[in-house]
């Protein structure tokens, strides 16, 4: 089965990580959380979820996991200020490994320039920043990119998110 980074912080949508995250250890596959430092606790932003962290940044490599899970909330903006995470995430589009992006997870792949000529949706707050960043924006409870790319725009997305996500991890 798959190993799945999952990068996140401080403020994450408690669903948009809780749901997928359980449905992916349900299916098999292995999730391991990445912040800046293992053993750190990060709390969700609406229910105050806490996820204690696995690894640390500095400690993994994209080339060690099968796919990368980005959920959405405020930890996406966060981590994209670190370009620890900026290149960790460019690396899963660059070698076309499965990427799932969630409400505003996309801003990571907006500032690791990995979007251009993407189909791909998110929260309406960063339609214009994904159409910047070159992004075919489609408004879609999820959109699925060369077999690569699954993104969606809200919790009340995560079923097609998870069901999408799922698919291709099996593939």
């Amino acid at each position: 089965m798959a190993k799945i980074a999952t990068v996140i912080t401080n403020l994450f949508e408690d669903s948009e990580y809780t749901q997928p995250a359980d449905a992916f250890k349900e299916a098999g596959h292995e999730v391991v959380t990445i912040e800046k430092e293992a053993g750190k606790e990060v709390k969700g932003k609406s229910d105050g979820t806490t996820v204690t962290i696995d690894k640390g940044i500095d400690e993994v490599n994209a080339a060690d996991f099968d796919a990368l899970f980005i959920p959405g909330g405020f930890s996406p903006d966060q981590l994209r200020a670190d370009d620890r995470f900026v290149q960790f995430a460019k690396r899963f589009m660059d070698d076309c490994k499965p990427v799932f992006a969630i409400c505003h997870g996309p801003q990571l792949l907006i500032t690791a320039k990995t979007l251009e000529g993407r189909h791909a949706t998110g929260y309406k707050s960063i339609q214009v920043d994904m159409e910047y960043a070159g992004a075919k924006f489609l408004d879609k409870e999820v959109v699925v990119c060369d077999n690569q790319l699954v993104t969606s725009r809200t919790p009340d997305d995560l079923p097609a998110f998870i069901r999408e996500s799922k698919q291709l991890l099996n593939k």
